[in-house]
């Protein structure tokens, strides 16, 4: 986490100054926005490596604010909120949220989370190039083109791509999935899974078909050789 730029936006002052004040225990660098007006403003004045967003802001909720982010960015996203409907969970990761944590809430939790993120978003890669049919994965450059055209991917969506690839004509549940993508410290339930391989099959286009439900099982990335 050491130099890392996060920002962190919530109105609740007090809640704000505390996560700031573990977060820059932890050496990192913190930006604060108390309004979505001011959080977008930071985020196109600076490079991030971690957002925490909450979702009741004013000007512009954090909803908002995760659509427009997304449209542009794989950073990751973390959604802070006091709403704890299932709905309102996977809606968050319908915009492309990666993580979710509902208030009141441990801090240290937070922290470990945090780190999770980061951890899964810079760790190293190396440097081969896959190719399948038109589907190219440069991992040294943590890119991956349909026709040379490069995919919009969460950083979620392209350890997914990554994982199903390496795991290619085998039969996988969601629960094995779930802990080779997320890890088993993951908090989330089975259908963060089906949510992210939907927003995957639609960004592969055609490939996406690809992606085969394996009733009763899971899911199996499909390609013949």
């Amino acid at each position: 986490m050491i130099g890392a730029n996060i920002l962190v936006v919530e109105d609740e002052e007090k809640l704000r100054r505390l996560l700031a004040t573990y977060l820059k225990k932890e050496m990192v660098n913190v930006f604060e926005a108390a309004d979505g007006e001011v959080a977008l403003s930071l985020y196109q004045e600076h490079s991030f490596d971690l957002i925490i967003l909450d979702i009741m802001l004013p000007k512009y909720d954090g909803w908002t604010i995760c659509k427009r982010i997304r449209e542009v960015s794989s950073v990751p996203i973390l959604i802070l909120t006091a709403r704890s409907e299932e709905s309102d969970k996977l809606f968050g990761f319908e915009l492309g949220a990666d993580d979710y944590i509902t208030k009141p809430f441990s801090v240290k939790e937070l922290i470990a989370r945090v780190r999770a993120l980061l951890r899964r978003s810079q760790q190293q890669i190396s440097d081969e190039v896959i190719e399948i049919k038109n589907l190219k994965i440069d991992k040294k450059s943590h890119l991956a083109l349909i026709d040379n055209a490069q995919l919009s991917l969460s950083p979620k969506e392209y350890d997914l791509l990554i994982y199903l690839v390496h795991n290619k004509n085998l039969a996988l549940t969601r629960e094995t999935i779930l802990n080779g993508v997320w890890g088993y410290d993951y908090y989330g339930d089975l259908r963060t899974v089906d949510t992210h391989i939907k927003r995957l099959r639609k960004k592969l286009q055609l490939l996406g078909d690809s992606i085969k439900t394996v009733r009763g099982i899971g899911y199996r990335f499909e390609v013949k050789e």
